[in-house]
């Protein structure tokens, strides 16, 4: 059940393939074994905690000392470096742990490193010749692998403890259903402290023997050369990154022509954003759902299976459920209601927080999403919102994400976000705030009618202002919170 047994297995199978290429060097399966052996021995000289924090950009740098970590029995804590720097402190001190495996330019690019812990810089790392022969510690399904921390959209950042046991689950999950092999390339653009990109675009691929391909920084045009060279068969990205891709002035459907699966997660890709990217690159892209909660996929809508706005079905083992948050009762098809989970990816639960942890779940187990979404006939999940951001507008339910998809499809939209406001008649109003595309003007008129022609009235927001940039999380997510901060 240890999630780097395979990895191994797999690096001593096949040495010579190339398992990574990064914006520096290719890397030979052995040669990452190797690396994180010689570092594992780095790690049981100084390190006495029981995590130990990689600070890494995205290459095949992050693998080898995910490796390393767990070769030595540590539990690793990805270290999102896109943090502010009192979030970045406020993680290492709560993850206790005593020490950080990162390189100089990580640090360079931090405004203030994270004080505290010591420091393995790779640099100082000696990676010539054969490292000690060691036996790789083993470790149980209910052992902490990983501690993830959320982006922390409301208040501090939760450190979800994954298992051994979810993580391994999770990769068993999506093979089964897509039904990957060795031979297929994966383009890494997410980095690794983000679930997808520590799952399905790390482990997933060593596990399995396939090759990916990683770059530290997302620019559009770097990608697009990227998939012009290495003709990858899985892109798994956000929205926004989507979005970004098609402001590049010479890519053209050839570039994409290798992809079979275009994913997008974490947040609802736009229509906008779906129309403009099937016309111009001829690229259907498929939505999934999870959460860092859940390892972190739950559904993958397949190429074959495809429903607009639907996430798919659940991959194997995952049982979903749409109940009333309100009475616990479980929805009718077609009835929105809170979407629950459960299954062996569910995490254990959130890092020295046992009362939020019981919050969570449900009576019988189930995981509490805080997602609001309906199950067809068919078994097909559509998320239609959030429940924390639930609009209440004259006792009728309203979700933001109805207004935007209106305001996103409009011509001069790049991304927009609607929050409430309180009302003393109507206990509620939507507000929005909309980015422009480049070159386009603001026109709330225009904006308006829009709305007007799509929506009931009751959810045309009362005013539309105008803003240079939305404020996101380092993830890419719309922070509708500080937007709060406005009104």
């Amino acid at each position: 059940m240890s999630i780097h047994w395979p990895i191994i297995r797999n690096c001593l199978r096949f040495p010579r393939r190339i398992a990574v290429i990064d914006d520096q060097r290719r890397w030979r399966a052995i040669e990452l074994l190797v690396g994180a052996m010689h570092l594992a021995d780095a790690i049981t000289h100084v390190n006495h905690s029981r995590t130990v924090g990689l600070l890494l950009p995205t290459s095949g740098l992050f693998p080898m000392a995910a490796l390393a970590g767990w070769i030595s029995g540590k539990t690793i804590v990805p270290l999102n470096y896109l943090l502010k720097a009192d979030d970045l402190q406020y993680v290492v001190d709560d993850c206790d742990t005593d020490t950080i495996i990162t390189v100089q330019p990580m640090l360079d690019f931090l405004a203030e490193p994270p004080r505290g812990p010591r420091i393995i810089r790779l640099e100082d790392v000696s990676f010539k010749g054969l490292p000690r022969l060691r036996w790789p510690r083993r470790a149980g399904k209910d052992n902490l692998a990983a501690i993830l921390y959320t982006s922390g959209t409301s208040g501090k950042p939760k450190g979800v403890m994954l298992t051994h046991g979810n993580l391994s689950a999770n990769i068993r999950q999506i093979v089964e259903w897509v039904r990957f092999t060795r031979v297929d390339s994966f383009l890494g653009v997410l980095p690794a402290f983000h679930s997808f990109g520590l799952t399905v675009l790390t482990l997933l691929p060593l596990t399995i023997g396939a090759k990916v391909i990683y770059t530290a920084r997302f620019v559009p045009k770097r990608i697009v050369e990227l998939m012009r060279t290495h003709r990858p068969d899985v892109i798994v990205a956000i929205p926004s990154m989507y979005n970004a891709l098609l402001t590049v002035k010479k890519a053209e459907p050839a570039d994409f022509a290798s992809l079979r699966y275009t994913v997008s997660g974490a947040e609802p890709l736009p229509d906008a954003v779906f129309e403009r990217f099937r016309e111009r690159y001829n690229v259907t892209i498929n939505e999934g759902y999870g959460l860092t909660e859940t390892s972190p996929a739950t559904h993958w809508c397949r190429p074959e299976e495809f429903r607009r706005h639907s996430v798919g079905k659940p991959i194997p083992r995952v049982v979903q459920r749409i109940v009333d948050p309100v009475t616990g009762r479980e929805c009718a098809v077609n009835e929105e209601g809170e979407i629950r989970l459960a299954g062996p990816n569910i995490m254990k639960g959130y890092y020295k927080l046992p009362e939020q942890t019981r919050e969570a779940f449900s009576d019988d187990g189930m995981f509490r999403t805080g997602d609001i979404g309906r199950i067809d006939e068919e078994g097909y999940l559509f998320i239609t919102g959030r429940l924390k951001e639930m609009l209440i507008i004259g006792g009728e339910n309203v979700f933001p994400r109805e207004i935007e998809e209106v305001l996103n499809g409009h011509e001069s939209i790049s991304a927009s976000a609607v929050i409430g406001q309180q009302d003393p008649s109507r206990g509620e109003v939507p507000i929005a705030f909309v980015e422009l595309n480049e070159g386009c003007e603001f026109d709330e008129q225009a904006l308006r009618s829009r709305c007007r022609e799509s929506l009931a009235q009751y959810k045309v927001p009362r005013e539309i202002r105008c803003v240079e940039t939305l404020p996101r999380s380092p993830t890419g997510k719309i922070l509708r919170r500080e937007l709060k901060n406005t009104l």
